[in-house]
């Protein structure tokens, strides 16, 4: 009986140390998984939040764009408008009618979402001089199309007409929510701007932008097979929906849920029985952007994620108890490494270090991690690339440029006179310095030169455009002294290279400048092309003579 007592002893106690082994590691394991399917959830709400915040925001960035642009082009022409009428009578009305035309022609050529432009005269002030209406061709050009006969409608119903009837009865610019044009048929979306004289109610300027531009830029927004975005106006009626009919939406004007009215930019709302995340930001017209997707499509990602964290931590736990407790450690603390990179990605930290890389399902699950993570940073560090600063010398990049030069682009027509110049610096010693005495010297050079031209530019954009070309827009009260400044520049430069026999710490630079032409010039580009013929001129005669 000894024997069999001993052996039932031995089985008891190794069954106890199975347990209690197995046990522990059942715990650590359940404690894993409910942290990391936890973690998990919660990075998943929180990532599906972000990317429909960062769908809306792109969404109603172009789309801003888009009307800000047809916006712009309206007031820029409603401000030529005012400042150019000079009578009333047929003779100079006609001859402003003209001259606001070629206006609106150069200003709409580049935008092909606009399908029409006018400038119409009302009745009362001249029954000869009726205005224009141009209408886009399949061409792309504008030709004249008959105009609506005004006198066949009462300008005080607000109902009919309305691209005439209700800037004229509010006296203010307004955009429109969409409707068929009476002569065309097509559906259109305007913006208006009333016309004065002295006080008096002269007409009204518009441009109609085709409705299917806008619906093919809210067709562009979608998030995985479900999510959609779609348009209402401010009182929460629908304008645009991809699942809907447009003509069923124009003739019943039906409303949005409830819960997609208010202030918030976050919702969460129930239609047709199904429950619903969206988010939602109002449009510089007026109207409302929503992207939404189905709350089940979101819980579908993480609840994935949740089930395969628990397979392996179910095959985890078999190949524990098959091969003991001495690989317990190496299996759980990949484990837990991956659930603190999980919390430490939940709080907005993702620089995370996760070195395991075995090849099991943990090493499968930490590398998938560690790829969604650096997507999701990868996707982060793209939005913080759009910065528009030289890391170099701190003054504004190449990319910044662009963008200022199509900001004047856009103004260039309401300038009555010179009001601003383009001058142009090449760093012509730059290669020299770089070859004699290396790169960093060469950015000692480059940093010297900006600024000098910082100091002496104080009032005026400076612009990092190339390796070891600056430009300068001259503006405000830099203007008027543009001359005098330029003299200036040469003077210190000569200053700083007399001080100095450091060849990296001298200013020797080709520089060229043209003013703005109100008259020859049409676009930016032609100023700036001509201060690039004046630098190239500059260099050459800085070159030695054979």
């Amino acid at each position: 009986m000894v024997p069999h007592e001993k052996k039932s002893r031995f089985h008891s106690i190794r069954a106890q140390i199975t347990l209690v082994a197995v046990g522990s590691i059942v715990v650590s394991m359940v404690i894993a998984a409910v942290l990391g399917v936890v973690a998990i959830r919660s990075i998943g709400r929180s990532s599906s939040k972000e990317m429909l915040r960062l769908l809306c925001e792109s969404g109603e960035k172009n789309l801003d764009y888009y009307f800000e642009g047809v916006e712009q082009s309206v007031e820029m022409v409603s401000a030529y408008v005012e400042s150019d009428l000079d009578g009333l009578d047929d003779e100079r009305l006609q001859a402003h009618l003209d001259r606001v035309s070629d206006i609106f022609k150069k200003l709409t050529y580049q935008n092909d979402g606009i399908l029409t432009y006018y400038y119409r005269i009302d009745p009362s002030v001249s029954r000869n001089c009726k205005g224009f209406w141009f209408v886009r061709q399949g061409d792309g050009t504008f030709r004249p199309h008959e105009v609506t006969d005004i006198t066949q409608y009462d300008t005080a119903d607000t109902s009919n007409l309305v691209w005439y009837t209700v800037p004229k009865n509010t006296g203010e610019s307004v955009w429109l929510p969409p409707y068929i044009t009476e002569n065309l048929g097509a559906r259109v979306i305007s913006y208006n701007v009333p016309v004065y004289y002295r006080g008096t109610f002269v007409g009204v300027i518009g441009i109609e932008i085709d409705y299917r531009k806008m619906a093919e830029q809210v067709d562009s927004i979608t998030l995985d097979d479900d999510g959609y975005a779609f348009v209402n106006d401010e009182e929460g009626t629908l304008i645009y929906h991809p699942h809907k009919d447009t003509d069923e939406i124009m003739a019943n004007n039906p409303e949005v849920p409830a819960g997609l009215l208010g202030d918030s930019q976050y919702v969460t709302y129930t239609y047709d029985g199904v429950k619903k995340q969206a988010v939602r930001l109002p449009l510089s017209n007026g109207m409302w952007l929503n992207v939404c997707v189905p709350m089940s499509q979101i819980n579908a990602s993480w609840v994935r994620w949740g089930l395969t964290i628990v397979a392996v931590f179910v095959v985890l736990l078999g190949i524990c108890v098959v091969v003991t407790l001495r690989f317990a450690s190496h299996v759980t603390q990949p484990l837990q490494d991956l659930t603190t990179a999980a919390l430490q990605v939940d709080a907005g930290n993702y620089d995370v270090t996760l070195t395991y890389d075995g090849n099991n399902e943990v090493g499968i699950l930490t590398r998938v991690f560690k790829r969604l993570v650096e997507h999701m940073e990868s996707y982060i560090d793209n939005l913080n690339d759009l910065a528009y600063v030289d890391p170099l010398t701190s003054v504004h990049n190449k990319a910044a440029f662009a963008m200022y030069v199509q900001n004047l682009q856009s103004k260039m027509f309401e300038l009555q006179e010179e009001s601003f110049a383009v001058c142009v610096f090449d760093c012509s010693g730059l290669k020299e310095v770089n070859d004699l005495y290396g790169r960093r010297k060469g950015d000692v050079y480059l940093k010297t030169t900006c600024s000098l031209i910082c100091n002496v530019f104080q009032h005026s954009p400076v612009f990092r455009v190339g390796g070891d070309e600056f430009a300068v827009v001259v503006t405000h009260g830099d203007f008027a002294h543009r001359d005098e400044l330029m003299r200036e520049f040469v003077e210190r430069a000569a200053m700083v290279n007399a001080s100095t026999d450091v060849r990296w710490e001298h200013v020797d630079v080709a520089w060229g400048m043209a003013t703005c032409d109100a008259n020859a010039d049409e676009t930016v580009e032609d100023v700036i092309r001509r201060a690039n013929m004046r630098l190239d001129e500059h260099k050459r005669a800085q070159r030695p003579q054979a």
